[in-house]
C-alpha cells in the first residue's frame, strides 16, 4: 500500500473529515474485504496519523523488536496506545476524528491530509502550511540525511 498526495478537507462541525476517493480505495486495497479497520493515533509535529490495522501491526512489532524494556519505548508505546482511536468510515467516506484528537492535533475548520507511505497524516490547515514553510526551503539537506546508513 502506497499513500501519496496533499488533499485540503474541511473539519464538519461534527468533526468529520472526507476522505478522497483514490484513498479510500488505496487504503481498502490488500484485504478480500473493503471494511479494513482503521486506526486514528497522535502523529509527530502536531499531527495525527491514520493507520490501518495491518500497518498498525507492523508498527507494534518494530517498536516490540526495538527495545521493549527501554524507558522511551515504554513512554511511547503508552503515549501513543493509549490515545489511539478505532474510527470507521460512514457512507459518504467521512472518518468522525474523536475530540482528544482533534484537540491534540489543533484541527478548526480546515484540515491537510497527505499520504505518507504506509499511513495518512492529517494536520490542521494552518500547522501544515507553517511546517511546510519552515522545512521546505531545506528539502535537500534533510533528503541528504534521510537516506544516510546508520553503522551499527
Amino acid at each position: 500500500m502506497l499513500l501519496t498526495g496533499t488533499f485540503v478537507r474541511v473539519v464538519d462541525e461534527k468533526q468529520r473529515i472526507t476522505l478522497p476517493k483514490r484513498i479510500r480505495e488505496t487504503l481498502a486495497s490488500g484485504k478480500e474485504s473493503s471494511a479494513q479497520a482503521l486506526f486514528l493515533t497522535p502523529g509527530t509535529d502536531g499531527s495525527l496519523a491514520l493507520y490501518t490495522e495491518d500497518v498498525l501491526t507492523e508498527l507494534g512489532h518494530r517498536l516490540a523488536n526495538s527495545s521493549p524494556n527501554g524507558r522511551d519505548v515504554r513512554a511511547f508505546s503508552r503515549l501513543f496506545y493509549a490515545q489511539a482511536e478505532h474510527v470507521e468510515l460512514d457512507d459518504q467516506g467521512r472518518l468522525r476524528i474523536p475530540s482528544q484528537l482533534a484537540l491534540l492535533a489543533g484541527l478548526t475548520n480546515e484540515a491537510v491530509l497527505i499520504g505518507v507511505q504506509d499511513h495518512l497524516e492529517i494536520w490542521d490547515r494552518t500547522r501544515w502550511e507553517a511546517y511546510l514553510a519552515a522545512r521546505t526551503k531545506d528539502f535537500d539537506q534533510i533528503a541528504e540525511q534521510a537516506f544516510v546508513v546508520k553503522s551499527s
